[in-house]
């Protein structure tokens, strides 16, 4: 019950890159064949009437329970998007129980829907909660910077400072700037730092170039870390997944 293996993944809202095609099915064939035992995702798709309207494999759920469905018994999701014909967000998959959660809006501007899902799962023989925080950040630096403010002001807040910890998502940090703001304040160490010297080189999944998706971790010894962005998953969504297997301190 030490070791839990992570990941985390952008959908593209259930499409490949450039919104060619449909792909939540095979999204979820891969993350099943991950078998992470939790699971970090953004632009996660809620509801969407006029993509259930033209195509006729489009999940009767969402996109989180779609995918959830049987492996993780337990998920959640924090809608923060919200349009005419539906609404998308972050979402958190468990194998454990998910004891509660709370969607906070960390929106930078109207322009952007950004929100911090955060979770409590117990797993079994632990003596304390293991907090569970699923991001996607703003695309330009202000926002980024005020979204990390949130981060950090809600961590030091509601998660106590021995409690275990995990940030996942897409930070959109391409210049390499979270570091300073957050895991050095928090006392977080990012996955593949520790692991490859480097955070992961995540988007676009075909040729990843970009540094754009994180795992933070506290309490934990980092075992590896990995990049999944070969074949049957460069096509499904335009970021690669990571994972990582921690071991509990």
């Amino acid at each position: 019950m030490n070791k839990l293996h992570i990941a985390t993944y952008n959908l593209h809202k259930g499409f490949s890159s450039f919104n060619k095609r449909l792909t939540v099915h095979e999204q979820r064939n891969n993350l099943h064949q991950l078998d992470a035992d939790i699971v970090f995702l953004q632009e996660v798709v809620g509801c969407h009437d006029k993509h259930a309207a033209r195509y006729a494999d489009w999940p009767d759920s969402g996109q989180h329970e779609f995918l959830a469905d049987p492996l993780w018994p337990e998920s959640v999701y924090g809608k923060n998007a919200v349009y005419e014909s539906g609404h998308h967000g972050n979402a958190i998959l468990s194998r454990y129980p998910i004891v509660c959660w709370e969607n906070e809006d960390i929106s930078a501007h109207r322009f952007e829907s950004r929100g911090l899902l955060h979770c409590e799962i117990n797993i079994p023989e632990w003596t304390e909660n293991l907090h569970c925080i699923c991001v996607h950040l703003g695309l330009f630096r202000k926002g980024r910077h005020a979204q990390l403010q949130a981060i950090k002001k809600r961590i030091k807040k509601l998660v106590p400072p021995r409690a275990p910890l995990v940030i996942a998502g897409d930070f959109n940090d391409w210049r390499n700037m979270t570091g300073s703001v957050v895991a050095d304040a928090l006392d977080l160490t990012e996955v593949f730092e520790y692991t490859h010297g480097r955070t992961a080189r995540s988007f676009p999944s075909a040729l990843p170039l970009l540094r754009l998706d994180r795992i933070y971790v506290r309490g934990f010894h980092i075992a590896d870390s990995r990049v999944h962005s070969h074949h049957s998953w460069s096509k499904t969504s335009d970021h690669a997944a990571l994972s990582t297997n921690v071991i509990r301190k």
